[in-house]
């Protein structure tokens, strides 16, 4: 299937084309959720998306461990940050998680969260992408989460 059968759009450089980065940004990026949660988007390209999320006590649910509910909506716009960078926004016009499984692998406590997003396979109108949520610390990040998530594109 060529490029542009499968609806992606892309520079030649590989960067991601200015339509579709502000697509993310408008939709995803600036939604209710993403804004209330405080995530923003830190590296954006084909396929690939890292969103960071600031810790907060208000994101908590003992002591100063972030909640899981709050990690799965950060792996949830992840993912779809991921599959909506590379689309044809003329062809493509929203999109639903339609499957998200999260394995929690270690507390995240007190720290900023790094959700790393990648797509693995790519359809005309289904993603699956994989997303590794690191909590960042001086050194280097721990592994916190890892899930597998698909997208459907409509």
């Amino acid at each position: 299937m060529s490029e542009a059968s499968a609806g992606i759009s892309r520079h030649s450089d590989g960067t991601v084309a200015p339509r579709v980065a502000a697509v993310v940004e408008s939709v995803l990026m600036q939604s209710p959720v993403a804004r209330a949660l405080g995530i923003r988007l830190d590296a954006l390209a084909p396929d690939h998306a890292e969103l960071l999320l600031p810790f907060s006590m208000e994101h908590t649910t003992v002591a100063d461990i972030v909640h899981g509910g709050v990690i799965a909506t950060l792996i949830d716009i992840a993912g779809a940050t991921a599959a909506f960078s590379n689309i044809d926004p003329d062809v493509v016009r929203s999109g639903a998680t339609g499957n998200l499984s999260i394995q929690y692998l270690a507390p995240a406590r007190s720290a900023t969260l790094r959700a790393v997003a990648v797509v693995i396979r790519r359809g005309k109108r289904q993603v699956s992408t994989d997303v590794s949520v690191y909590a960042e610390g001086p050194d280097e990040g721990v592994l916190v989460a890892k899930a597998l998530m698909s997208t459907t594109l409509f």
